[in-house]
């Protein structure tokens, strides 16, 4: 008989809770708000379908072997020369291409964590952020926010000096997953002039950023101070997240070990996978693709407030109004528990995730993340109905 013997820090890897509650959602007649997922009606089928057939008919044998760990070439220029709209002035040679933007945030962990330093999250931050992190054995440490974004005050105050200095902060300024908040420009100042003067670099993911309704988000954190960041995107929001497509932007600096940490994970990111998207993006796809997520996805926010305004009447239910990407954050009444509400919510068709996951320590029980994207309007409507009366069965 075989005994394992695991690392220590395979018992500090933990399950998705966001994973685990998408497995309720299968239950048939399920309205889901819990899911991170795109609507699968933005997904460019289409578009995806020619690609295919000119990359597989114009350079098929190169396109189905091993390719350089950096990326491919032609898409790393398009993401350089995307990335201005963010005001960003970064090279190609810059830009290291991943499976999904949750590898760039592994790499990220394995090349700037030791056992016992300190990092810096927003609260609260992405779950999957955190999953990243946490089998590192970092010392986490979360600066207090608001619904402005992270408060410059508190990062100079925890970012540490010498030793103990943080080795990073992480971030997500725009429509920020869970809560949806977007930091103003004003917070953006201030919070890079107080990473650059404490020394603390900055790691921004910008997974959400296209996603606004009607109004772009300020320039980006790493934009102001380009040798201090590294900056996280991802093809999976304004595409498709089954092509399991990211990239990040690192300095000269840091940008041989991540390569480093790449070639170690996976040699490479599928090469068909960044020679199809490469060739869908041509001649301005994304310019006239995104502006159609963004519409469908302001609809159904527009659909959520409103059901919310009007189902929650009277029952000291808070809910902030986003101004893009897919999620809203929300506050339940005193005295109600999300994780003892979900049960409840499910008997009676809908599907959340509680806000305590999303924290690094002190999670707030009374919080839950909804998203709005997948579901009809129909359903968000009869959904959100369903959920005010599950908060009034819980409280009786």
């Amino acid at each position: 008989m075989t005994n394992w013997t695991l690392a220590a820090r395979a018992h500090k890897m933990n399950p998705s809770v966001i994973r685990e509650i998408l497995k309720v959602t299968e239950k048939p007649g399920i309205i889901s708000f819990a899911g991170g997922l795109p609507s699968p009606k933005t997904f460019p089928v289409d578009a995806m379908l020619e690609a295919t057939q000119r990359v597989l008919t114009q350079d098929g044998r190169s396109a189905l072997q091993y390719a350089a760990s950096e990326g491919y070439g032609p898409l790393r220029d398009w993401v350089a020369h995307d990335l201005k709209k963010q005001g960003m002035d970064v090279h190609a040679d810059q830009v290291l291409i991943t499976t999904g933007s949750q590898q760039g945030l592994d790499l990220v962990a394995k090349i700037l964590i030791d056992a016992g330093s300190r990092i810096l999250v927003e609260t609260p931050t992405y779950l999957g952020a955190l999953q990243a992190f946490t089998p590192m054995e970092p010392d986490v440490v979360s600066v207090d926010s608001d619904d402005s974004g992270v408060l410059a005050d508190d990062l100079r105050a925890k970012a540490g000096q010498g030793s103990t200095r943080a080795r990073f902060i992480y971030l997500l300024p725009n429509f920020q997953n869970p809560t949806g908040r977007t930091m103003t420009e004003a917070r953006r100042a201030a919070v890079a002039a107080a990473a650059l003067k404490t020394g603390v670099p900055v790691i921004e993911d910008n997974p959400y950023g296209d996603l606004w309704f009607d109004t772009a988000p300020p320039p980006s954190l790493s934009s102001r101070n380009p040798e201090g960041s590294v900056y996280l995107g991802s093809f999976s929001k304004i595409l498709a997240p089954g092509l399991r497509l990211g990239y990040l932007v690192a300095p000269p600096a840091l940008y041989p070990k991540l390569l480093q940490a790449k070639q170690a994970a996976d040699l490479h990111t599928p090469s068909f996978n960044q020679r199809l998207v490469a060739e869908v993006l041509k001649d301005g796809f994304i310019e006239r693709h995104v502006p159609t997520i963004r519409a469908l996805y302001k609809q159904q926010c527009e659909a959520m407030l409103a059901a919310l305004d009007r189902e929650m009447a009277g029952l000291d239910f808070q809910f902030n109004r986003p101004a893009g990407g897919m999620f809203l954050w929300a506050r339940l009444p005193e005295g109600v528990d999300a994780v003892g509400l979900l049960p409840k919510a499910v008997d009676r068709g809908v599907a959340f995730v509680p806000g305590a996951a999303f924290y690094a320590d002190h999670g707030d029980p009374r919080t839950l993340r909804l998203s709005f994207v997948t579901a009809s309007v129909d359903q968000i409507n009869t959904g959100v109905a369903a959920l005010a009366q599950a908060i009034r069965d819980y409280r009786t």
